[in-house]
């Protein structure tokens, strides 16, 4: 190859962003050269590794956009702790359908039995498959609502979040909401309806959402949406914090006591 034919090359992968390929083409010509490999089995490696590094540049991004707190994977979740966990139900939530059908996956149990690992779990599965993935907590998500609103803004905000493929909601009914609070949350809920997926988690039974949301209308109507299209995961177990400190022998605690029965 003429030095102008390869400075060409390395100055057009450049120009195309390709620049896993330029910075390891010349060690993998020469190995090539001596394996005497074909055109077309080198153009394939090259642009099997540049795929693969702008799969996950994609991934990088779409994980730093969706605000996750953590990152966890549902090969890290001990299920043999949490055994009134379904785990079939689980597997078939990481198959995305429930995504691609704009369904909903709500998670209820008492605090520290893995309900946010879940839902991270799976919204890092989204992100891979290449969904769009927004993590707030509930009091966050109020927050940014009530901003909006104050702002004038909120039809603009709720239609734009509305394009998000998945939603993750956390910790609905750690804290309860004001009436107007509630309503916002109504209008997100109801403005998604079969329109993009939601998982939620809580910590409340669903016959407590009333008391939640200091109304036992807009709960219902929250529920009746939420609902209708969704897989729900009723975790009964014992916290994974308690579970921990008990190991290490800093509490003798009995184990939680599952309310959401």
């Amino acid at each position: 190859m003429g030095n102008i034919g390869y400075e060409r090359l390395h100055e057009n992968l450049k120009t195309l962003n390709m620049e896993k390929t330029s910075a390891m083409l010349d060690n993998y010509l020469e190995v090539a050269a001596k394996e005497s490999l074909s055109t077309i089995q080198i153009l394939d490696h090259l642009m099997n590794i540049e795929a693969e590094e702008k799969i996950e540049r994609r991934i990088k991004t779409r994980l730093k956009f969706a605000k996750l707190p953590f990152r966890k994977t549902l090969e890290e979740f001990d299920f043999n702790f949490q055994p009134s966990i379904d785990k079939k139900t689980i597997n078939d939530l990481t198959s995305m359908k429930f995504v691609y059908n704009k369904e909903n996956v709500v998670l209820l149990g008492p605090p520290g039995v893995g309900k946010t690992h879940l839902a991270i779990a799976l919204g890092v599965n989204a992100i891979k498959e290449g969904f769009s993935v927004y993590f707030r907590t509930a009091a966050e998500l109020i927050s940014d609502l009530r901003d909006f609103s104050n702002k004038g803004i909120l039809k603009q905000k709720i239609s734009k979040w509305n394009r998000l493929k998945l939603l993750i909601i956390d910790e609905i009914g750690y804290l309860p909401m004001e009436r107007d609070d509630a309503n916002l949350l109504f209008q997100l809920i109801s403005k998604r309806y079969e329109k993009g997926s939601i998982i939620m988690t809580s910590n409340k039974p669903f016959r407590d959402w009333g008391e939640i949301f200091k109304d036992e209308v807009v709960a219902a109507a929250i529920l009746d949406r939420l609902l209708h299209h969704s897989t729900v995961v009723n975790i009964k177990g014992e916290s994974y914090r308690i579970k921990e400190r008990t190991r290490v022998g800093l509490t003798t605690a009995e184990p939680f006591e599952s309310k959401t029965e």
